[in-house]
């Protein structure tokens, strides 16, 4: 009977720390998440076969606590964030594949295409931007003649003279840029970890 006790225990110490770390998937998680919630599950076990429940409890409490001190170190510290989670890598570039970046990640063409295709991408030539993310998806900006029409611009097609002319956006919002930063680690390779 002591043995359900502490399975029931367990499970809920173990339910409660995830919620403590964060509700992302497997796909999502960062390597130093992935690790963590490996060793969490090792740990769970260890009272049912140690009859250690209070060590182990510590032991996993820990590891969250390592990990949300890790997490809170990369949202203050770019080199760290970079050193830990990794920073997105440009794989293709104006329809262009980048085999070097490719073989960095041990990635083939094959793959790659595969990655496009689920998105609906037939074309190399139809992408501007595609990178890996650090945790492994694909992220990507069309070229203007491949995105797909919004309701704004057949709003403007249909009804020129009705809908209002959207500026031209400013200096600091072209900066805004989602692939800003990566192009600025490309262009400065020494400026952090990758």
């Amino acid at each position: 009977m002591n043995v359900v006790w502490e399975s029931v225990v367990m499970v809920l110490t173990g339910v409660f720390l995830l919620r403590v770390a964060g509700r992302k998937s497997i796909s999502q998680m960062s390597l130093a998440q992935t690790v963590i919630m490996i060793s969490i599950g090792s740990i769970i076990i260890q009272p049912i076969i140690e009859s250690s429940l209070w060590k182990t409890m510590t032991a996993a409490s820990v590891f969250i606590l390592v990990l949300v001190i890790i997490e809170g170190l990369q949202l203050k510290f770019n080199a760290i964030e970079a050193f830990i989670t990794g920073k997105a890598r440009i794989v293709v570039e104006n329809g262009v594949v980048n085999q070097k970046e490719l073989a960095k990640l041990r990635l083939s063409v094959d793959q790659l295409e595969m990655f496009l295709r689920q998105q609906g991408i037939t074309s190399f030539a139809d992408i501007k931007t595609a990178t890996i993310e650090p945790n492994g998806q694909l992220g990507y900006e069309l070229v203007d003649d491949a995105k797909p029409l919004t309701l704004r611009d057949l709003k403007r097609i249909l009804h020129p003279s009705v809908v209002k002319q959207v500026p031209d956006p400013t200096p600091s919002e072209k900066d805004e840029n989602l692939f800003r930063e990566i192009n600025e680690i490309d262009s400065n390779p020494s400026s952090t970890l990758k």
